[in-house]
């Protein structure tokens, strides 16, 4: 779909795909099934219930649901209108959503009747809050406040006259070394995110997108857009289920997947079923899978795994440029974005020193316009015209960007610098490894030792000598893990993604296996 600058809009998308293409599928989610052109009636109608409700230009709609259609009519409604919809994570409670809420200080907060539980221990709501709408079967009121049902729909009126810098989202971050924050998303960010998104991934007219990725997160709201912009359908699914996915992808009739590299770990763990080659996608979206792990999709499941850099402030910075991909790397640049690695003075460094990823992107709004009323945290990130994605990389001579870690992840050892993705990727393609987080902890020498949590795929599971042993084959040996302790499963996010910051705190305990305490020397 070509749209003109000015078009970079949710409501101009969606009304251009709904006059090209009306009669073709656009959205399946539960029972809710709309071709384009029922999208975009649906839409004016609800926006039509919005404004007569009092939401205006500018005011923030929170949300908290599961994957639900309410959210996406939401979405859709809040950027015909010129409003902000706030997704809120569906596990955030206490402090982090009372400080979400404060900070995003929406005029309308709809929650899912199964999910107002998130609010009890909430001090106080912010003064902004004006009405409380309820999914589905809800009680009448919330501490003395009372609870209207969502709005079906009302008279349909036009789309706002919004521009692509306009705020269609505010997402806010997990908040793991701060409070989260709320990252403005545009229209144009979003419709970038179709753009390209889409072309990394092939994404045609017909195409089916299978996602179970909640959508209070970038990946699926984007998923939205890629479906308007190519012509294809999104079919939203309830939260990933190892068990149940290659099922439920099955019967969504699928040609495209969005999955996580955690996801893929567990599903490569577990037993073959013929589930698993009955589906139709050709091609997943994932982020970080170990390399180990692309063969396997590709030979076990038929699907060739697409890697890719993107962030929430972001777009789809760094992937498969001119489809060309190589194994253990995120990819070259994409069109349209610029990238460096930067040491701590933001001076570039030589191909092969690793050092933080800065990018930036050449068209208007196809970033983040900055946090949401932390405007210092929005001038640190953009310092110097970049934006500081805080990954530590390295670049080849030929362009390509490998990931080595968070930098708040990285790990000193004795003067070396390790890698925990590296280990985490030699340690998953152990076989009865099933997923695995490595972190650092204190060393009683200063600096750090080596941990690894490792969720095993077979009972019993290894030993650790032998994870060592595995490890001392495929690493240098200062960065083989001292320590490692099995645990069922690691903690993860709500999008996936392993808190590592929860592992970090718990460090050694008396479950841990001590190579040293053990006595296991390393061969150099």
């Amino acid at each position: 779909m070509e749209v003109a600058p000015s078009q970079r809009t949710l409501p101009a998308v969606l009304l251009q795909r709904a006059e090209s293409s009306g009669e073709t599928p656009l959205l399946r989610i539960g029972p809710v099934v709309r071709t384009a052109a029922e999208m975009a009636e649906r839409t004016a109608q609800l926006a039509g219930a919005f404004a007569a409700r009092g939401v205006r230009g500018g005011d923030r709609v929170a949300v908290i649901s599961t994957n639900r259609a309410e959210v996406l009519d939401s979405f859709a409604a809040c950027g015909w209108l010129g409003a902000t919809l706030v997704p809120v994570n569906a596990s955030a409670r206490g402090p982090q959503l009372e400080h979400i809420l404060h900070n995003a200080e929406p005029r309308v907060l709809v929650v899912e009747a199964g999910l107002l539980d998130r609010l009890d221990g909430i001090g106080r709501l912010p003064d902004s809050l004006e009405q409380l709408w309820g999914l589905g079967d809800h009680p009448a009121t919330w501490r003395e406040r009372s609870i209207d049902q969502f709005p079906d729909e009302g008279d349909a009126i036009a789309p706002a006259k919004v521009l692509p810098g306009d705020d269609l989202a505010l997402l806010y971050t997990s908040g793991t070394t701060g409070p989260s924050k709320g990252v403005r998303c545009p229209h144009g960010q979003f419709y970038w995110w179709g753009a390209n998104s889409g072309a990394a991934l092939g994404v045609h007219a017909g195409d089916v997108l299978y996602t179970c990725l909640p959508l209070f997160h970038t990946n699926a709201l984007n998923a939205f857009l890629q479906a308007m912009v190519n012509d294809a359908c999104l079919v939203v699914g309830e939260r990933f289920s190892a068990s149940r996915f290659w099922e439920r992808l099955v019967a969504s009739r699928a040609t495209v997947t969005y999955l996580l590299g955690t996801m893929v770990s567990v599903l490569c763990s577990r037993d073959a079923t013929p589930a698993e080659r009955a589906h139709r996608v050709r091609v997943a979206l994932a982020p970080a899978t170990p390399a180990v792990l692309w063969p396997v999709c590709k030979e076990r499941f038929g699907i060739e795994i697409v890697e890719a850099h993107g962030m929430t402030e972001t777009n789809l910075v760094i992937g498969p440029r001119d489809g060309v991909q190589k194994s253990g790397m995120m990819g070259r640049v994409m069109p349209g974005f610029d990238a460096r690695v930067v040491d701590e003075h933001d001076v570039q460094v030589p191909d092969g020193t690793p050092g933080e990823l800065v990018v930036r992107a050449d068209e208007p709004f196809a970033f983040t316009t900055g946090y949401w009323r932390m405007p210092e945290a929005t001038v640190s990130a953009f310092r110097n015209l970049w934006l500081h994605t805080g990954d530590r990389v390295v670049r080849d001579a030929e362009g390509w960007y490998r990931f080595l870690d968070r930098l708040k992840d990285a790990i000193r050892r004795r003067g070396e610098n390790v890698s925990s993705w590296e280990v985490e990727q030699v340690l998953v393609g152990h076989p009865d490894v099933a997923a695995v987080a490595v972190v650092p902890v204190p060393s009683e020498l200063g600096e750090d030792e080596v941990m690894a949590f490792v969720v095993s795929s077979t009972d019993p599971a290894p030993s650790p000598m032998e994870l060592v042993e595995h490890c001392q084959e495929r690493l240098a040996y200062f960065a083989v893990p001292r320590y490692i302790e099995f645990v069922e499963d690691l903690p993860v996010t709500s999008n996936g993604k392993v808190q590592k910051f929860e592992l970090r705190a718990r460090g050694v305990s008396e479950r841990t296996w001590d190579r040293e305490k053990a006595g296991v020397r390393l061969r150099r």
